[in-house]
């Protein structure tokens, strides 16, 4: 095999590479050598990879061409493996213009707490807006404490919405299911309580679409699948759905996803392709593009979903709405299907960086010991235009490793920045980025097939997952022990690269994703499909957050020329949330209207006659 395989990378060690801007560190872009696969292909595909012996060698060959053994398998790396991405409360700074959250609070009571941290709105009431604009948490509330809506109008409303977007005509596949008389029976409960003049919180009768990855009663959770809702007794809510529960949030259903999260598109063989509410012939990313289309169409102002490679912000760009994913430990995950350790946890998907911030107030799990985990701080938004001098980290080869649009519209974000702040990007070199994008595959993909494996894979028939599915385990589990510690050898590299630029550095700034939302095609509709090109330049500036377990958050900077949604991205410190909270609101304010385009497919749940 020595012939065929190239010679492994020898890394030197992690302390002397230079981490300045003229470093001559090579960046390697996604080295991706496979056609897009579909239909019939996809199929016989999936029949080769599970073919003892001929599945192997075309898996080897595979893996050849990609990389995996020159760069993750057989590389020489001379760093211990770092298995888990936690960080101590050490890790954390001295933030900014927050408010810091005493941890007896209740998840109502820290909803309060972000409420009184974000500005006064623009608008008292419910008034014909000039433009578009999206609905937020504090609209809903003003109407139903004035009287003017109930939950239980808005949630008529959001259900004949959402049996009109998921007819023939639409066929948008936002949500795998949708009970209506629980959803009503939780809006009649939000009514009585406003009725009585006494609200939970300002989240009270507020609509949250739950990806179909969190347990949410009294829904199974299938994770996209036909089989695992039955496999698999839900016997309560996530902790992230039981908080939003106490604050009087409506859990309006299970969001669709990418089946087990394994793919980009949130195409779904099962329960239809997640359409793109801005072009219903374009995907919307995955895997929580359910959530994230949502929120987009207006059916909700808020929704949960979960990040193992980018899963929240990535469709969260596509989509045109903030994705926010905190620090790993910030959030519990339990009752999150464990499909990959190490990598995933719940996120939150929002309309506004404001709901994002009164969403994540009530979602904090602040049941760990202090030791664990530092104090909750909420930024104060109210402040932000006071903030101190920030500092933003960018790789220009890497930043810049995206379409024309995309590097045009954040170059500009960033020129706004500095023009509105006076905050300044700093030029530096994130060594290895293509190394740790494979090396996060392994990752994920060994996880996924120890988790599932033994417990649901190994004994059911595998008709009945999804062709391109089938693909993506069948590379899961051809990967080694060693390839699982070699990529750990990687992690540890990359937390000390970047430990090392956030000395420097309050945050590093990319654009989300490297394309906008690509062509939904019919062939992929009924078998999925592997477009492994666009899928890589989907998460291109997704994995830090999930390998290093760093919060991150994308906010909308404008549309390229077909319309579609452009996001950037801010990546933080270990618990600096507030601060990337700061930078998101900082860069919707300094957008302003201009990056407020009515979606093709959007409902007004508030004013409708």
């Amino acid at each position: 095999m020595g012939f065929f395989i190239p010679p492994p990378k020898v890394y030197k060690p992690a302390a002397e590479v230079d981490l300045g801007p003229d470093s001559d560190e090579h960046y390697i872009s996604p080295n991706v050598k496979a056609p897009r696969v579909a239909g019939f292909l996809v199929k016989m595909l999936a029949w080769v990879l599970e073919t003892p012996v001929l599945g192997w060698i075309v898996l080897g060959v595979l893996k050849r061409d990609n990389l995996v053994y020159k760069l993750v398998s057989d590389a020489e790396i001379p760093e211990p493996p770092l298995f888990t991405a936690t960080h101590t409360w050490q890790a954390a700074i001295q933030e900014q213009s927050v408010r810091v959250t005493e941890s007896r609070l209740s998840p109502a009571e820290r909803v309060q707490e972000a409420v009184a941290c974000v500005p006064a709105a623009a608008q008292a009431q419910l008034e014909p807006a000039a433009g578009f604009r999206r609905w937020t948490v504090r609209d809903f509330h003003r109407a139903y404490r004035s009287g003017q809506a109930t939950p239980t109008m808005v949630a008529r409303r959001f259900l004949a919405a959402v049996e009109e977007c998921s007819g023939p005509d639409l066929n948008m596949g936002f949500f795998i299911s949708c009970d209506p008389a629980d959803v009503l029976r939780q809006a009649e409960d939000s009514t009585r309580r406003y009725q009585q003049g006494a609200p939970l919180s300002a989240m009270d009768g507020v609509l949250v679409a739950v990806k179909d990855e969190l347990d949410c009663l009294p829904y199974p959770t299938s994770g996209g699948t036909r089989w695992l809702g039955s496999a698999r007794r839900c016997a309560a809510d996530a902790a992230c759905v039981a908080q939003l529960r106490a604050c009087g949030a409506v859990m309006a259903g299970k969001a669709n996803m990418h089946e087990l999260g394994a793919g980009t598109s949130g195409i779904n063989p099962h329960h239809g392709a997640t359409r793109n509410p801005y072009n219903v012939g374009r995907v919307s990313g995955g895997s929580s593009g359910g959530s994230a289309a949502a929120v987009c169409a207006g059916l909700c102002p808020v929704a949960l979903g979960a990040d193992g490679g980018g899963s929240v912000r990535m469709p969260a760009a596509l989509c045109g709405v903030v994705g926010f994913k905190p620090t790993a430990g910030r959030l519990s995950n339990s009752g999150l299907l464990p499909l990959n350790w190490t990598v995933g946890m719940p996120g939150i998907l929002a309309a506004t960086v404001e709901d994002t911030l009164i969403a994540y107030a009530a979602i904090a799990d602040q049941s760990k010991p202090s030791p664990l985990q530092p104090e909750l701080n909420l930024p104060m938004l109210t402040r932000t235009r006071s903030m101190p001098s920030i500092r933003l980290a960018k790789y220009a080869k890497w930043f810049d490793d995206s379409s024309e649009d995309i590097r045009s519209l954040c170059g500009k974000a960033l020129q706004m920045l500095r023009t509105h702040y006076g905050w300044e990007s700093v030029d530096v070199t994130v060594p290895e980025i293509e190394e740790m994008r494979l090396a996060h595959y392994v990752t994920m993909g060994s996880e996924c097939t120890a988790s599932l494996a033994a417990k649901y894979l190994d004994s059911m028939d595998r008709s009945e997952v999804g062709w391109d599915v089938r693909i993506a385990l069948s590379a899961y589990g051809s990967f080694s022990s060693r390839d699982y510690l070699s990529a750990q050898r990687l992690r540890c590299r990359q937390m000390y690269f970047h430990e090392k630029i956030f000395e420097t550095a309050d945050a590093i700034v990319t654009p989300m994703t490297g394309v906008t939302a690509y062509a939904l095609q019919d062939d992929a509709l009924s078998t999925g499909e592997l477009d492994y090109i666009n899928g890589a330049a989907l998460v291109r500036y997704s994995i830090a957050g999930n390998f290093l377990g760093l919060p991150a958050i994308t906010v909308p900077v404008g549309y390229d020329r077909g319309g579609l949604p452009v996001g950037l991205q801010f990546i933080g410190r270990p618990w600096s949330e507030a601060t990337l909270l700061h930078l998101a609101y900082a860069m919707q304010e300094a957008c302003g209207k201009k990056v407020l385009r009515k979606p093709k497919v959007h409902y007004d749940l508030l004013t409708k006659e």
